[in-house]
């Protein structure tokens, strides 16, 4: 079932998207990725500017960190029922509405003059964010037909890698010649040029009201009530459960601070499935949950983002602290990663592979050599002699399958779900995305620190701290050899479980094609024959 319009003009453009795409759906496309870049940017550029929010604004470190988590709380929070708005009340309302908000973030953060006001634009930005990451991808799926669209979504993947590997270089040429509230400041001409664009060239697009006979029966003439109370629980649930993986490095991961969250964010996500299992307008349907495919594309892509984004947290900490890269230094030699993967992607390399071999194998090939990479970087750029060779290598095959396989990953999610329900199948992507990078840090994150408290025994909170409490040269060595070693044994840890993610992903995939096939080579029940008609 097409989405419904609100404009004649408009109904035309989403006409045309179901017989072979959106006349401009490659501008429209352009102008998606604009505003997807506008948040992608700022978030890795903020991390450059930490010594100077620390000298100008006097932020603790506990204010530093709420200055990056305060962002990323909200919009975990928030994406499934950002989606869920934009089903319902139109794409590019929600998308017009993100950019604004972003904007006006942006604004009070760069003029904010205190530590809370910063922290306080930061939360309102990633109201904006998770209204940003949902539509993008949604419009997407709505502008292009299934010829075009792994196409579409590669490139809307590669806008990600390119945010990445851009935003500490944008964000170190800013602070060189201006202060740092340049850095927020720059993202409003962007989110205004986005604004007019989108305004004038997205076509509007929402969920289908639901029969009349439907509406009546249900005694709602305006269509499905809005699931006010799964959106309050699904918030809720992701908040707590993304901010007891935030505190843990600091409070550790058995104490009261870190398991009580966890525990209550378990619970209201339990609540949250089992209302969505009852009320008759979910947000989110659980019954897609029994499709392999899925599930299939589900633990795929958490598994993928879960190696990717726990090993990249601790490698950039293992050039600036035991290679002894200064942080610029560091990032562009973390930028082979994010230029592999636009560079292939630019050259539609994932989609012909997923053509050429199909999903299943297309998972397969992908995350094996995710997995390869990470096992490169353990085993070859793992050590203190400051060899970089093997992280390089390492980077590139990371790089690799992910051009390979995120594409794939994030047509199979999207393609499971109704084209009506796009929105909410952006919000379980992005969750995915948020939630996946977390459990990395926090799980990798624990295994080195598992390994090097095991090998050394200076007692500090972090790898600076230790180095500076060494007594000697000898002394700091040795830290740096205890933290090198386990940093190739958590990569070691990412690789097995990215590269067994992948495995199970294609045979839940696999399945999934085999039954659409049966299904469609079948005939269909109660039809009588052609001789009998």
């Amino acid at each position: 079932m097409a989405a419904t319009t609100d404009q004649p003009p408009e109904a035309e453009a989403e006409a045309a998207a179901t017989s072979g795409g959106h006349p401009q759906r490659w501008l429209i496309l352009g102008v998606i990725c604009l505003a997807q870049l506008t948040v992608l940017l700022d978030n890795t550029v903020l991390g450059v500017a930490i010594p100077s929010l620390t000298t100008e604004l006097n932020a603790s470190t506990a204010d530093i960190q709420w200055m990056i988590n305060a962002y990323s709380l909200v919009q975990s929070g928030l994406l499934l029922t950002a989606g869920n708005a934009a089903d319902r009340y139109g794409r590019k309302k929600m998308l017009t509405a993100g950019l604004a908000l972003f904007g006006v973030g942006s604004l009070c953060a760069g003029l904010a003059q205190t530590s809370g006001q910063l922290i306080a634009a930061r939360a309102g930005m990633g109201i904006g964010g998770a209204l940003l990451m949902t539509t993008t991808l949604a419009v997407v799926i709505q502008i292009f037909d299934e010829a075009e669209r792994v196409k579409a979504i590669a490139l809307w993947a590669t806008v990600g890698s390119l945010g990445f590997a851009a935003g500490p270089l944008i964000g170190g040429v800013i602070l060189n010649h201006y202060w740092w509230g340049a850095i927020f400041l720059i993202n409003i001409p962007v989110a205004l040029l986005g604004l007019v664009a989108v305004v004038k060239l997205v076509p509007e697009s929402k969920n289908p009201p639901p029969s009349s006979q439907l509406r009546s029966s249900r005694g709602d003439p305006h269509g499905d009530r809005p699931d006010l109370l799964g959106a309050l629980l699904s918030t809720i649930g992701m908040a707590t459960l993304v901010y007891a993986i935030i505190v843990g490095p600091e409070h550790g991961w058995t104490s009261a601070q870190v398991l009580l969250p966890a525990a209550a964010g378990v619970v209201v996500l339990v609540l949250f499935a089992l209302w969505e299992l009852r009320t008759p307008y979910p947000m989110l349907d659980m019954h897609f949950f029994r499709s392999p495919k899925f599930v299939g594309a589900i633990a795929g892509s958490l598994l993928v983002v879960f190696g990717m984004g726990g090993s990249l947290f601790l490698l950039t900490q293992h050039l600036q602290f035991v290679l002894g890269y200064e942080p610029l230094e560091a990032g562009l030699r973390m930028a082979p990663l994010a230029l592999t993967i636009v560079g292939l992607n630019l050259s539609g390399l994932g989609p012909k592979v997923v053509v050429k071999l199909g999903t299943p194998r297309t998972v397969v090939l992908g995350m094996t050599m995710v997995a390869a990479g990470l096992t490169s970087i353990a085993l070859l750029g793992g050590g203190t002699d400051g060899s970089y060779g093997g992280i390089l290598l390492g980077l590139v095959l990371f790089g690799a399958g992910m051009a390979v396989s995120q594409p794939a990953m994030a047509n199979a999610i999207m393609s499971a779900i109704p084209p009506e329900k796009a929105g909410v199948g952006a919000g379980i992507n992005g969750t995915l995305a948020e939630f996946g990078n977390g459990l990395g840090v926090a799980v990798l994150g624990a295994v080195l620190n598992a390994r090097f408290a095991a090998l050394v025994t200076v007692t500090a909170a972090s790898l600076p701290a230790a180095l500076a409490a060494a007594h000697g040269p000898a002394e700091r060595k040795q830290i740096a050899e205890a933290f090198a070693s386990g940093l190739q044994t958590s990569q070691l840890v990412g690789a097995a479980a990215v590269f067994a993610g992948g495995l199970v992903a294609a045979a839940m995939l696999a399945r999934a094609e085999r039954a659409e096939r049966a299904e469609k080579n079948s005939p269909p029940r109660g039809k009588s024959s052609p001789s009998g008609a």
